[in-house]
């Protein structure tokens, strides 16, 4: 069966290839609007089953990978900023507190319709940052398509006091521990 990881992130892209598997990439379509009344939970969750099962007309007998990521702070979702100001905006509410990532998994059986899927959370406790240090950090590392505007693979780890969780790729964007375990379960082990 192929492998196909429905994004094209560049992270997500890099993060499967230190599997070591072989993979294809394809664009999932899928509009990322939360819907009324949805937890960022649910959110990520809905996401990462709908951009997995997004390409399985064209990839009827494949695995197919899907993964969203919303960040969280005190029940707010943030998501990806696209511009300085809302990056900005976006860094400067979360300086000395907690923010929680909410990663979600799917892997789907194009051939037998198996569906696996789970939220993974990550929380990353910010540094009390100026607004000189946000600013000097955004003009370095530009992480507008980054959901709550840090990329801890980067230069953002220079924002992060502690990070928390059970699989740190999770925090990039694809939980790498869990990914393993689903593949295994449809007869693809990575060792």
């Amino acid at each position: 069966m192929k492998l196909i990881l429905a994004s094209t992130s560049p992270y997500r892209h890099e993060l499967l290839t230190r599997l070591k598997i072989p993979f294809e990439v394809c664009s999932p379509e899928v509009d990322e609007t939360p819907l009324a009344g949805e937890t960022p939970e649910q959110t990520a969750y809905r996401l990462a089953i709908a951009k997995a099962k997004a390409p399985a007309k064209d990839f009827p007998d494949a695995l197919i990978i899907g993964s969203d990521q919303v960040a969280t702070l005190d029940g707010l979702q943030l998501g990806k900023p696209h511009t300085h100001e809302n990056a900005v905006k976006q860094l400067t509410m979360m300086r000395g507190r907690s923010v929680v990532f909410h990663t979600a998994l799917c892997l789907y059986n194009s051939r037998t319709g198996n569906t696996q899927a789970r939220e993974i959370p990550f929380t990353v406790h910010f540094r009390k940052l100026t607004d000189a240090q946000i600013e000097r950090y955004l003009v370095k590392e530009q992480p507008y398509n980054c959901a709550g505007s840090a990329k801890s693979e980067g230069l953002g780890i220079a924002l992060i006091e502690k990070m928390s969780g059970d699989d740190p790729n999770a925090l990039i964007g694809l939980p790498l521990i869990a990914l393993i375990e689903m593949l295994e379960n449809e007869g693809m082990p990575v060792i």
